[in-house]
């Protein structure tokens, strides 16, 4: 057989045979994802850790391609920085943090949106219409804040004998932040204490805001997640080390860190989940009818070094009850 007529014989064969018989080109997903800090943050890390869990591998040879955006704490840019990822046409947004989450839902109304972690109600927020079918384009994971706040009065009144004066350190306009407020507000009433807020938008504000807690009596500090609190953690911790104030948070990083107790959820299930929903839209299931979850675990961590620190006497009730303790 001639070489001409081999060759067109041969493609002839090729277009009949059926698709899967064809040699098929693996496909890359584009993942978007959208933080108020910056990529540092461990929430991120362990994202990226839960994805490649899954199969989704980054870099050379790798199946997944992540479009990362951070505000590197400038909220005001994260509107921009989600219609990048729009423009970059991704097929899931992962967004951490209300902040972000507005951002995305503002910038598009038909790519899937995950919630990594968010502290406000996603139905009282607008995000969803039922947690157990949200509609729309927004499902993911939400610790809503207000049920674990009680539990942050609750623990600093077990730790700090005769406890009155409460400071709360905020973030400025923040809804969520406004709402824990309320709930912490009452939890103290019923414990016989008052709080003093306290609002710190950056960093640099930090130690003045310290500095007017430990001025106004406060004999112990809630200390409210936001994305500079985040970032400037190791701050924080040391500027309540520095004024001698019990300080709670919402995550156990802090007191890794050298803080004295935290009360919430654990952020490597949290990380774990958000990747399990960015898997489930990538195979084909629509946001709108993924349910949103709570946290499946809810931990307290102590750091009996920094109780020592403080001249504080830790019950072996609390010890037993806490999932880690740092010596």
């Amino acid at each position: 057989m001639k070489r001409r007529t081999f060759l067109a014989v041969s493609g002839c064969v090729l277009a009949t045979l059926p698709t899967a018989a064809l040699p098929q080109q693996a496909k890359t997903y584009r993942i978007g994802y959208l933080h108020p800090t910056d990529s540092s943050d461990i929430l991120y890390i362990a994202f990226l850790r839960a994805l490649k869990e899954l199969g989704y591998v980054t870099g050379v040879g790798g199946n997944t391609v992540i479009e990362a955006r951070f505000a590197e704490n400038r909220v005001e840019r994260l509107p921009a920085l989600a219609r990048e990822l729009v423009a970059q046409r991704v097929e899931v947004i992962v967004a951490v943090a209300i902040t972000a989450i507005q951002a995305a839902r503002a910038a598009t109304q038909t790519i899937p949106i995950v919630m990594a972690f968010s502290s406000d109600d996603p139905v009282k927020s607008g995000f969803a219409a039922t947690l157990a079918r949200p509609g729309g384009n927004t499902t993911g994971v939400t610790s809503i804040a207000l049920e674990i706040a009680p539990k942050w009065i609750e623990l600093l009144h077990d730790l700090v004998p005769g406890l009155k004066t409460v400071g709360v350190l905020r973030a400025p306009a923040r809804p969520d932040h406004t709402a824990q407020i309320d709930v912490l507000r009452r939890t103290a009433e019923a414990y016989d204490a008052r709080l003093q807020v306290i609002e710190a938008g950056s960093v640099d504000q930090f130690a003045a805001a310290f500095d007017a807690m430990a001025g106004g009596g406060s004999q112990a500090v809630v200390v409210l997640t936001g994305p500079a609190v985040v970032s400037g953690r190791s701050s924080v911790v040391a500027l309540a080390a520095n004024h001698r104030l019990p300080a709670i948070y919402q995550f156990g990083y802090f007191v890794r860190q050298g803080g004295l107790v935290s009360y919430g959820p654990d952020l490597d299930d949290l990380s774990d989940r958000a990747a399990a929903y960015v898997h489930r839209i990538l195979k084909g299931a629509k946001p709108g009818e993924l349910p949103i979850e709570r946290p499946r675990k809810l931990m307290t961590v102590i750091n009996r070094k920094t109780a020592n620190a403080l001249g504080l006497t830790i019950s072996q009730s609390l010890l037993l009850q806490a999932d880690e303790v740092i010596q």
